[in-house]
Order: structure tokens, then C-alpha cells, then sequence
């Protein structure tokens, strides 16, 4: 994987996570993220999987504005966001990346999660890339590379290893939007 492409995404994460277009992170940002997705999925904020998206996504903003050094109520230009995230997927290593992105994936089972088993499934899976904005017509191609165990399941484990795939440039699914 070159550095070039790790860049790349980082920032397509970026802009895609910088709601407002403002040129920077904030918590309010990931808020509206929350919301996004949510609501992409006909559930309320107030619900156990609304909140466990929106503290999930908090959390998320929190490390990453102590990582750089601006706090919980700062902001987060492209620059510090690249290097805190470079930092935690190439550098840190696997268990702070699972340690920190754990939370987000296991909001991401519990939204998408219609039958309630733990897990996602390829239907699962489709509505939650619809609702994160990536192309539906990927889903097929990209659960099969995730779902590394064959059982037609993603666990929670299976989507960590997912995300990190994406920048290290061997899967082309953002699951993160």
C-alpha cells in the first residue's frame, strides 16, 4: 500500500465526516453523523441503538481530539485528523485500533442487526452501505471479502479487520462512509 493511497482515503474520510464543510472536525460533526445514520435506518436518536451510535461516534471524536491535543470541545483540522489516524492504524497497532473503533463497529451490528443475533448478513450489510452512502451494488463483492470465517455472518470482528483492510489498501469498501 503506498502512502499515497492511505492519504487519500484518510482524507475522502475527512471530508466525508466534516459535515458542515467548515475545513474542520468537531463534535458536532460526528452528532450529525449519528443522526445520518440513524435516521437512514428509521430509528429515533432517543433509541438504545440511536444512542449507542451517537456515544459511539462521540467517543470516536473525543480520542481523536486528544490525540491532537485540542480536547473534547476543539476542533480537528485535515492535517492533525491525518496524523492522528496514520499514527493509530499504522503505527499504535492492532489492539489500540480494535480498542478504539470497537465501539463504533459494535453501534454499527446493533443499528443494522434486524434479527437481533449478534451479528449482520448480506441483507444486513447492504442497507447499512445504502445508508452510509456507499454504492448498494458493492455489497455482494465486498461482504464475501469480509466475511473471512464463510458462515455468511460479519461479527464485530470481521468488520475491525474490515476498516483496516480499507487503508492498508485491500479492500475498497469505506464502512466508516
Amino acid at each position: 500500500m503506498t502512502t499515497a493511497i492511505a492519504g487519500d482515503r484518510l482524507k475522502q474520510r475527512f471530508d466525508k465526516w466534516d459535515v458542515n464543510g467548515d475545513g474542520v472536525l468537531e463534535r458536532a460533526d460526528f452528532e450529525r453523523e449519528a443522526e445520518r445514520i440513524v435516521g437512514a435506518f428509521g430509528q429515533s436518536m432517543s433509541s438504545a441503538e440511536g444512542q449507542a451510535m451517537l456515544k459511539a461516534l462521540t467517543g470516536l471524536f473525543e480520542y481523536e481530539a486528544n490525540e491532537a491535543g485540542v480536547g473534547p470541545n476543539g476542533s480537528i483540522n485535515e492535517e492533525q485528523f491525518r496524523s492522528v489516524n496514520e499514527k493509530l492504524i499504522f503505527t499504535d497497532g492492532e489492539a489500540t485500533f480494535n480498542r478504539v473503533l470497537r465501539p463504533v463497529m459494535k453501534a454499527v451490528v446493533g443499528l443494522c442487526d434486524s434479527d437481533h443475533n449478534g451479528m449482520i448478513d448480506q441483507q444486513e450489510f447492504a442497507a447499512y452501505l445504502q445508508a452510509i452512502g456507499v454504492d448498494r451494488a458493492q455489497a455482494q463483492s465486498a461482504f464475501q471479502q469480509i466475511d473471512t470465517i464463510g458462515d455468511g455472518q460479519l461479527s464485530v470482528d470481521e468488520l475491525l479487520a474490515a476498516v483496516r483492510n480499507f487503508h492498508f489498501g485491500k479492500l475498497d469498501v469505506n464502512l466508516l462512509g
